[in-house]
């Protein structure tokens, strides 16, 4: 028991060396998002020989592979499209007027899950926050014709009155249920006044590739229509969007319209199939019965690569968007070898791919993992925390869902890091990282950033860095960061895995968790 009290409590004993960790840490950020990196894109020279140097600093800071072949690495097959924006276009037809939509100025196309079509030609119907949740007493859907329409969404988080993990989980599942309810597309806008990142950086994600498995579903649209833009959609209709913006911003329950007019596009691309992989690494554990089981590690390794120039600067360096979070995973490694005691059970590190072209790394490791799935008790995942002031709280997503949650708390108690809730909801930060796999797997998981509440100063520091660095190429090496906070939050981090990874039992959902029913 000592040992362990004593294993359990190693990450905090050692945060006396914070200042050389801070520094090792800061050291393997500048290798991951230096500009010949090219902003590790999925696929790209970039993102392998960032995964080649994650992979030989594992095997320094002694974890053994834990990918295919005995080798720290799990292969990606990918199909990767790109659009082709000068020669696509897309029209507003009412009547027999045709109003051209810019391409991106006002309006831009995403490939997530599968090929976009060619060609698109349907009537559109607003479908307010498009959310259904009807075991929860809210239905976007309900009564509305889909089929062979377009849905215009306004992109915010919805009644307060819904859970915001489950308003996320909602948002998550929109293209899929209008595909399954025979919809060609969707259009995303965000309420007049939002401002998480400017539309120049925004409608950049257009000119990206994108990347989806082999087998994906069929075509479906999905774009994302400036706000301002957005008031052409509801001309005729006898509504106007910028009451809408505001009662969505309230929160205010948003009826579904037949709008007037038909959308149009045309939509060029170029295909090609690419290979990436995930870098898998174990710790294993010493108990004969537990060591079997997984603590699963997470970050994501992969950027946006290189796209338009800005202000002339076109690779996303991607450096706390995520290689601060692939560092972290190193610098919790080095810490495990220093205490030198192996946990109960065993934990693996896995830098992921392709998170950001929506978490297909970590649901291709989640549906084929390198080891048996069931063996795997929990995910921890780092992705953006944001060390932009000092750690004084931490934001754990996911915390209401599962043990896991109470875990957090008690190591927060000892290292005086409460947990604060998630300041903006309507952000979906629960559904849009990793960890999101897990918890579709039935697997609980956790998420970590900086704490902070609203309107305060942290939050508009953390509010300035989405609008002006967040997938832009000023997400570089040349900005401020708290480095021994930063280090606090491995800390946090690590001490927590080790609590997990020595427990009796294994984490569980809440009973009232609405993602209890995955685990089945």
């Amino acid at each position: 028991m000592r040992n362990l009290f004593l294993l359990a409590l190693a990450p905090l004993l050692i945060a006396a060396q914070a200042p050389d960790r801070a520094d090792s840490w800061w050291r393997h950020v500048e290798i991951l998002a230096a500009d010949d990196m090219e902003g590790r894109a999925a696929g790209s020279e970039g993102h392998r020989r960032a995964s080649a140097y994650v992979a030989e600093r594992f095997a320094d800071y002694g974890l053994e592979p834990a990918g295919e072949g005995g080798r720290y690495f799990q292969a990606v097959t990918l199909e990767e499209r790109r659009f082709t924006e000068g020669a696509s276009s897309a029209a507003l037809v009412t009547g027999r007027e045709r109003t051209p939509l810019a391409i991106p100025g006002d309006i831009f196309f995403r490939i997530v899950g599968g090929a976009p079509p060619e060609r698109v030609a349907a009537p559109l119907v607003f479908i307010g926050y498009g959310l259904h949740l009807p075991d929860a007493g809210h239905d976007d859907f309900a009564g509305v014709e889909l089929e062979g329409r377009v849905a215009v969404v306004i992109n915010a988080a919805g009644p307060p009155s819904l859970p915001a993990a489950l308003a996320s989980h909602a948002r998550a599942e929109r293209a899929r249920l209008l595909r399954e309810r025979g919809a060609v597309g969707m259009i995303l806008v965000n309420p007049l006044g939002e401002t998480e990142q400017s539309w120049q950086n925004y409608s950049r994600l257009g000119s990206l590739p994108g990347l989806y498995p082999a087998s994906s579903q069929a075509p479906f649209l999905t774009a994302y229509l400036r706000p301002e833009s957005a008031g052409r959609l509801f001309a005729g209709s006898g509504e106007d969007f910028a009451a809408l913006s505001a009662a969505a911003r309230a929160g205010q329950p948003l009826r579904s319209i037949a709008l007037p007019g038909r959308f149009e596009a045309a939509l060029v691309t170029a295909s090609s199939t690419i290979e990436t992989r995930n870098v898998v690494a174990r710790l294993p554990g010493r108990d004969p019965r537990l060591a079997a089981e997984h603590v699963v590690l997470t970050a994501h390794l992969d950027g946006m690569g290189v796209g338009q120039p800005i202000n002339g600067d076109a690779i996303n360096n991607g450096t706390l968007d995520n290689a601060a979070g692939v560092a972290a995973l190193l610098d919790i490694a080095a810490l495990y070898q220093r205490g030198g005691e192996r946990p109960r059970r065993s934990i693996l590190f896995v830098a992921l791919t392709a998170e950001e072209k929506g978490l297909l790394g970590s649901r291709w490791f989640v549906r084929t993992p390198t080891v048996p799935r069931a063996s795997i008790v929990a995910n921890l995942n780092y992705d953006m925390a944001l060390p932009l002031f000092p750690l004084r709280s931490v934001i754990a997503l996911g915390a209401e869902e599962s043990s896991l949650g109470a875990d957090a708390r008690a190591v927060g108690a000892t290292m005086g890091l409460p947990l604060t809730p998630d300041p903006f909801p309507e952000r979906n930060s629960f559904i849009r990282s990793d960890q999101y796999s897990f918890i579709e797997a039935g697997i609980p998981a956790l998420a970590f950033k900086f704490g902070f509440t609203a309107n305060t100063p942290e939050a508009e520091a953390e509010i300035g860095w989405r609008a002006t660095r967040y997938h832009g190429p000023s997400d570089d090496l040349a900005q401020e960061v708290h480095r021994e906070d930063e280090v606090r939050l491995h800390d946090f981090i690590a001490a927590l895995a080790l609590r997990i990874a020595n427990a009796d039992q294994r984490p569980r959902w809440n009973d009232d968790s609405f993602f209890r029913r995955f685990a089945n």
